[in-house]
């Protein structure tokens, strides 16, 4: 997700400041779905309002914090989310997890090794599916179905990681990591 659709689409929720912008991605786990910097954002507000894609409404002072300056979208700015909105739906990418070229070769290492490794990797992915399944359950009632749908969405996907490394784990416990010819489930 690119941070200007991001941006926009929570500015055509309601006008906010960047430090709010960023609290609210945070609440909704997008900081785990796309890279989420403070100076990438600023630098993306920045240049939206420059470009006029968005407006600073009022700048909110304080003694003891920074200044806020909170942006509305503008017409452009609501042409452009859609511009970027149908980009996003329509682009198709290859899906590089870190694992795949590991996996290919991990016949070559002890099974044992391989499968405590796995165990850790795991116990990692079981806490990343019920975080996702934490954070839909706690903006069932405050976000739109879309974005519910994206949060539903990782935690299947983190879910079927999940299954898959299990699958993954018991073969190389087993040792059957060098194993030629043999389907790892049922027929399709």
């Amino acid at each position: 997700m690119s941070m200007k659709l991001a941006i926009l689409g929570l500015l055509l929720e309601k006008n906010m400041h960047p430090y709010e912008i960023v609290m609210v991605m945070r609440d909704r786990s997008m900081d785990r779905i796309m890279k989420l910097q403070m100076g990438s954002l600023y630098y993306a507000v920045d240049n939206l309002a420059k470009d006029g894609y968005i407006e600073a409404l009022e700048t909110i002072r304080s003694s003891d914090r920074p200044d806020k300056t909170v942006y509305s979208i503008t017409e452009t700015g609501r042409a452009l989310f859609e511009q970027l909105l149908t980009q996003q739906l329509r682009r198709q990418e290859l899906v590089l997890h870190p694992m795949y070229p590991a996996i290919v070769f991990s016949r070559h290492i002890a099974p044992e090794k391989i499968a405590s490794l796995l165990e850790e990797r795991i116990r990692e992915t079981e806490h990343e599916v019920n975080l996702a399944y934490q954070v839909y359950e706690e903006h069932v009632r405050t976000v739109p179905r879309s974005a519910l749908h994206l949060m539903y969405g990782r935690y299947e996907h983190m879910k079927t990681e999940l299954e898959w490394l299990r699958r993954l784990h018991q073969d190389a416990r087993e040792g059957r990591l060098n194993e030629i010819g043999q389907p790892l489930g049922p027929e399709l």
